[in-house]
């Protein structure tokens, strides 16, 4: 037996699978409930481009409920407040829907914030790391979980040689590269659609048709360019949207599902040309697209556990519902499962009395919102992404355009779906800290 296969018998309270904003925020959560929380995260680091960047007004609030709202604010950020189509060939553009307008319903900030997602993620860790029963642990990736008697009681895991712990030290644990076992009270699967915890798990799945798949890449943007508007963009079996970031603009081009491999046998010539088509005028920057490298490619899905949980195991955000990208609503709607699961949990987990009834009740409370915006996705698929790529739509539909023109104030819907959601959640009270200052940056 080498000295990677001795490691095993390490235990903690709550096994969080999964360094995303879902499992970094329900770390910190319940470690401020004093609750013993183990985050484990395969990479080395939260350094992953074309991840969700999207931070909603609803998550601002939680970040100003937690005492990070002023950190938070401190980070490099670009703030989108409006979503507007052009309607015409001299792109003249329709507000479909106005963030600003989310003021007159007390929302304490009419804007989301495009912050890289990792600086997000060194937020809530650096948070963490002031709570005593706060464990991060990177380089630590989930193999498999541990069953007893029927049960999940923990995850096997294995490390590599940069395998570093951060926050309180589980005892037993490695530095060095090897294989062990983390046993919790309770197992919460945060790791996305690919969730090997949900996999093994046997739990069933709905999924849903989705006709389109995603390419993400950036193009430069010119300081003059200053719109705060995300600008879809339809033409031509074409779909794209803009998405305005600090110093370059983010792409998000769609295509049919299934095509990546064609996309890419065509060459870079022609994928600028196809974008450069689409958005004109951006055509003087293409050669910013080097190669098919810088493409990224996104197979999206759109699904739906009947169950959240297993004995001993929860599944929430992606592992429990996979988003399509339509209103870049999946972080927040993760964010929200993650503050409804620690509300609920950490005081049977803190006492030792956690039972089945008490995990059920998190996707009892999540599932309606979950239901709604899967349904408004599904919506948007068939009268617009499947439409627009089929060439039988040039813009957005036309009575939401005579709707936005004849009653501006309409524009709020579609804000407060996209910004606040269906059922935003609080922070819970042993959650809530006072502000804390961003640090300054004179010297």
């Amino acid at each position: 037996m080498n000295i990677g296969e001795m490691v095993t018998m390490e235990r903690t309270t709550c096994c969080v699978i999964g360094g995303g904003p879902a499992g970094m925020m329900l770390g910190l959560l319940l470690a401020r409930a004093g609750v013993e929380v183990t985050v484990l995260e395969k990479h080395g680091d939260f350094l992953r481009d074309f991840r969700g960047d999207t931070v909603h007004p609803s998550t601002l609030d939680l970040l100003d409920d937690l005492g990070l709202g002023e950190r938070f604010a401190a980070l490099p950020q670009s703030r989108l407040t409006q979503v507007a189509f052009p309607v015409d060939g001299s792109q003249t553009m329709q507000v479909i829907g106005d963030l600003t307008k989310l003021s007159r319903l007390r929302v304490r900030h009419p804007y989301i914030a495009m912050v890289p997602q990792w600086d997000l993620l060194d937020l809530l860790a650096d948070a963490g790391r002031a709570e005593p029963t706060f464990t991060l642990r990177m380089d630590t990736e989930v193999t498999g979980l541990v069953r007893e008697h029927g049960r999940v009681t923990g995850v096997r895991y294995r490390t590599t040689d940069g395998n570093t712990t951060e926050g309180n030290t589980t005892e037993g644990g490695t530095t060095e590269g090897g294989t062990g076992e983390l046993r919790a009270d309770l197992t919460v699967a945060c790791d996305g659609r690919g969730s090997i915890a949900r996999a093994e798990s046997g739990l069933p799945v709905t999924e849903y048709p989705v006709p389109f798949d995603t390419w993400w890449f950036r193009l430069p943007r010119h300081p003059e360019e200053t719109s705060a508007a995300l600008t879809p963009r339809i033409g031509d079996g074409r779909f794209a949207v803009i998405i305005p970031r600090e110093g370059y603009f983010q792409i998000a081009y769609m295509g049919r599902k299934g095509t990546d491999a064609q996309l890419r046998a065509r060459g870079v010539e022609a994928f600028r040309a196809d974008v450069a088509e689409l958005i004109p005028e951006l055509t003087d920057r293409m050669d910013a697209i080097t190669s098919m490298d810088d493409v990224k490619h996104l197979d999206v899905r759109l699904n739906r556990l009947h169950r959240w949980h297993t004995d001993g195991l929860l599944c929430i955000g992606d592992a429990a519902h996979a988003m399509s990208p339509i209103g870049g609503v999946g972080i927040n709607l993760a964010v929200q499962d993650a503050v409804a699961a620690a509300t609920q949990l950490a005081g049977p987990l803190r006492a030792g009395t956690l039972a089945a009834r008490d995990v059920a009740q998190v996707r009892n409370r999540r599932l309606l919102p979950t239901i709604l915006v899967q349904g408004l996705q599904r919506l948007m698929h068939r009268a617009i992404a499947g439409p627009a790529l089929e060439g039988q739509l040039d813009g957005p539909p036309a009575p939401i355009i005579a709707l936005m023109r004849r009653v501006p104030a309409a524009r709020v819907i579609p804000a407060y779906l996209i910004g606040v959601g269906f059922r935003p959640e609080r922070a819970p009270a042993f959650a809530r800290r006072p502000a804390v200052p961003a640090p300054s940056t004179h010297g």
